[in-house]
């Protein structure tokens, strides 16, 4: 075996370096043989790199050196990395360990400062009872200290700011690491070894607050420099801005800062604040940033802008950081907030009434974003090729804030109503001045010759999960969306490129791609690139494709997740994707209230699907399917839907009813879908009674099946055991549209199938609306007519191919139609009158 040894002191680095053990004996190699091994192994780590071997071939230095005893060398040079990986690994564990450890012991020393309080608390109440002289009205015995509001007098000056600043700062401490605010653990979130950090939220206290702590790998002055860009980490945060700022006497700075937030639904006004900002370091190193509002209404920049937002109140709240040693830091975060839920309707009132949600929306959020930009930092975060993690998250924010602008519109961004249809408070509103969303200095800005024009409305909806609702319409888009619509979108952000959506209709084929861009580190957010293949009907455009390409964002689809609420945002994007393309948000927000308690007004609520509007006045109970739902809380939430259309002058009016008509329909299939996931798995019925003697859904679907059979002599449905409702469930699935009409001078409808529904395009509140003639095109009304007497004399009529029109004015195609007449249990009687449409589609 040839060998090359040479003498030469090893250090103790490189002891392990020079020497390997090769069948039980220790091989020698030179400086100069390590040295190219090094580069060989540096340039390939694989073993099975043919490069490698190119390489090893190449250097002289190593061709006395028997191939076995450089593999040898490789194998235990790739332990050795391994090992000091693992090493380091354990080391960060180790550390986080020490940190989570040493947090927990504070906490721990906190809550036995609580448990004494609280005792001493207990001890002076029952000596007070036990007192006969004490007087009843001694103010010492208010466990609530109240401080005043600090008046802008206070603050027209330095040593006034000062003063309330040093307040604030004492306020905080105490709230942050002391026991002045009653904490209890948020429910759901346990500390330990891999959780984000410890959350707990306000029991009994003045508004609503919650504190998390937790350990972060970043130095102290970038996690202030980040939490104070509130903007970048809280999508409800539209606008702050320091007003004014100076230099404190101990080296702190103190600012006056005007902040505006968006409200989360069209039903509630925004809200913002006038606070005053604290930055200090401590005696022991700490860095800390506190903030509390100032008082008086009217202050702030802009006057006229703040009439449309509610002052809310913040109290001393903020930051405390400390760095840990060897790295990283334990942050402190305190919210504690009055957001003056007086002015919201009182269904809305949880929202702004509840600890919980101001965790999940601010607290808990921020202690994600700074761990997320402290993983991404550390290059722990990996994402596809092509996006940097920055660029991933301008898109996140872009869409969220897009949304917001929409569904606030506030004037000072050019917004205006242009109609609010009160009956189911959908508000078109129109901005000329709409810049698409685009980032400053954007190479791909599109110029509007008309503007922008959002139809948007809130509803609630019960007895369904956030989650799983958001979750259903993001992998079944074609249960509610409209192909055509979203390509009048798409096209139309193309510069030149407005067209009305009937002029160029196209079919959609019903295949949804969806390529992921990047999550965030908990997975509560999702960006993706949706891909909607369609094709032209015209023949001659028959192979031309036409793609939709969507930017998309999806958040809170996770039952588990501590996110305040379920999003599914999208715009749509030209197929090159540029990182400065114009964005044009619309989508869905399903924020969930409070479980209500099961008293007899909500039995009657239960497994449906309400306008607000309808349940803030009370009405007439209807009348719903009777059958045995399963026992299940009933969730309540508050969904809002916007939709924005880019446009030109020339086309307003008709962009405008058609935005209106497609926001009518998407409330019908959502609420439609809210039905059909439920856990109860109800199916809709014939909405309200039309009279005391209409029959209920059930008995309507035998009439119509019983009354097919005796006039066609065939089953409408496969022949199956009628168990509870499986009819009713199967002639709502049937594939043919199946409408039934009143027997009046002017026949209305008054059933549809869900296929009838999807033809007509509307919902089973609105059907009863719709007349027999308004269906039917011209040629269609009078086969209908010369039919009529044979229909009614025979029961039975067959309706040659045709044409029908949705309520949106869209033209239905089909092959056949039957009509029939619906006998009641008696086969005497005529109910009403059925139409079955065969093969439709629309054209």
């Amino acid at each position: 075996m040839a060998m090359a040894v040479a003498q030469h002191r090893e250090s103790s680095s490189g002891s392990n370096i020079n020497k390997h053990l090769d069948n039980g004996k220790y091989v020698r190699y030179t400086a100069e043989q390590v040295e190219a091994l090094e580069r060989v192994y540096a340039e390939c780590p694989k073993p099975s790199s043919l490069r490698r071997q190119q390489l090893i071939r190449e250097c002289p230095i190593l061709s006395n050196i028997e191939p076995k005893q450089i593999k040898v060398w490789f194998q235990n040079r790739r332990c050795r990395d391994k090992q000091k990986t693992e090493a380091s690994r354990l080391q960060t564990v180790n550390r986080k360990l020490n940190a989570m450890n040493k947090l927990l012991m504070e906490e721990n020393d906190r809550l036995q400062k609580q448990v004494s309080q609280l005792v001493n608390e207990n001890g002076y109440m029952k000596q007070q009872l036990h007192t006969v002289n004490a007087s009843t009205n001694d103010a010492s015995c208010d466990s609530v200290v109240t401080t005043p509001p600090h008046s802008l007098k206070d603050a027209n000056n330095p040593a006034g700011l000062l003063s309330i600043a040093e307040g604030t700062l004492k306020e905080f401490l105490s709230k942050a690491t002391g026991t002045a605010v009653d904490w209890v653990q948020m429910p759901g979130m346990k500390p330990g070894p891999d959780s984000v950090g410890i959350f707990a939220i306000s029991q009994s206290c003045s508004g609503v607050a919650a504190r998390a702590c937790g350990l972060v790998s970043l130095e102290p002055t970038k996690i202030a420099e980040i939490l104070k860009d509130r903007p970048s980490w809280f999508r409800d945060c539209r606008n702050l801005e320091v007003f004014t700022m100076f230099r404190a006497g101990n080296g702190g700075t103190i600012e006056l800062i005007y902040t505006q937030m968006f409200a989360p639904t069209t039903l509630a006004p925004a809200r913002d604040f006038w606070t005053l900002r604290y930055t200090t370091t401590l005696e022991n190193g700490s860095l800390v940033v506190c903030e509390r509002s100032l008082s008086g209404s009217g202050a702030g920049p802009n006057a006229a802008a703040a009439a449309q937002f509610v002052r809310a109140e913040m109290l001393p709240s903020g930051y405390l950081i400390r760095s840990c040693e060897g790295g990283g830091s334990i942050v402190h975060i305190v919210d504690h907030l009055n957001l003056e839920a007086w002015s919201v309707p009182e269904v809305l009132r949880p929202l702004y009434e509840s600890s919980k949600v101001v965790a999940q929306k601010m607290t808990i959020a921020a202690l994600h974003y700074i761990r997320q930009i402290a993983q991404e930092t550390s290059g722990e975060v990996v994402y596809g090729p092509g996006r940097q993690p920055a660029v991933l998250r301008t898109f996140s924010q872009r869409l969220s804030r897009g949304f917001n602008d929409a569904i606030n519109g506030f004037n000072d961004d050019g917004w205006s109503i242009m109609n609010c249809d009160g009956a189911e408070d959908v508000i078109i509103a129109i901005n000329s001045n709409k810049s698409l969303n685009i980032p400053p200095n954007a190479v791909n800005a599109l110029p509007l010759l008309g503007g922008v024009l959002c139809a948007k409305a809130s509803m609630l909806i019960q007895n369904v999960s956030p989650a799983v609702l958001v979750r259903f319409l993001r992998e079944h888009r074609s249960e509610w969306a409209d192909f055509n619509v979203d390509a009048y979108s798409a096209v139309s952000l193309k510069a030149g490129s407005y067209a009305y959506p009937g002029m160029r209709p196209t079919r959609f084929t019903g295949s949804q791609i969806i390529m992921p861009l990047g999550h965030t580190i908990e997975h509560e957010e999702l960006l993706e690139v949706v891909r909607l293949e369609g094709h032209s009907f015209a023949e001659d455009n028959a192979f031309l494709s036409r793609d939709i390409h969507l930017l998309q964002l999806c958040s809170g689809i996770d039952e588990n997740a501590v996110g305040g609420c379920s999003e599914l945002l999208f715009a749509p994007i030209n197929e090159m994707f540029p990182d400065d393309a114009p964005l044009l948000p619309s989508g869905f927000r399903v924020i969930p209230l409070d479980t209500k308690s099961s008293d007899t007004q909500d039995s009657l609520a239960t497994n449906r699907t309400l306008d607000l509007t309808s349940s803030l006045e009370p009405g007439p109970a209807t009348n719903h399917i009777a059958v045995d739902a399963p026992s299940c809380p009933n969730i309540r939430s508050v969904l809002t839907i916007a939709f924005q259309f880019p446009f030109d002058s020339n086309l307003e009016d008709n962009v405008a009813n058609m935005a209106h008509q497609y926001v009518r329909s998407v409330i019908s299939s959502v609420q439609r879908i809210a039905i059909a996931i439920s856990p109860s798995g109800l199916i809709p019925a014939v909405g309200p009674k039309q009279s005391p003697s209409s029959p209920e859904a059930l008995t309507l679907a035998h009439w119509i099946c019983r009354s097919y059979s005796y006039h066609l002599g065939a089953e409408l449905l496969r022949p199956e055991p009628a168990v509870g409702d499986s009819l009713l469930k199967n002639l709502w699935q049937h594939q043919d549209a199946i409408l039934c009409c009143s027997l009046k001078s002017l026949p209305v409808m008054i059933f549809a199938n869900q296929a009838g529904l999807d033809m007509l395009e509307t919902t089973l509140m609105a059907l009863q609306d719709i007349t027999l003639d308004k269906i039917f095109d011209e040629t269609g009304r009078k086969t209908l007519c010369s039919d009529f007497a044979k229909l009614m004399q025979e029961g039975l009529a067959y309706l040659p191919a045709g044409i029908c029109m949705s309520t949106m004015g869209r033209h239905v195609s089909y092959e056949q139609a039957v009509a029939w007449k619906v006998l009641e249990a008696d086969e005497s009687t005529v109910h009403c009158l059925a139409f079955s449409f065969v093969n439709w589609s629309f054209v």
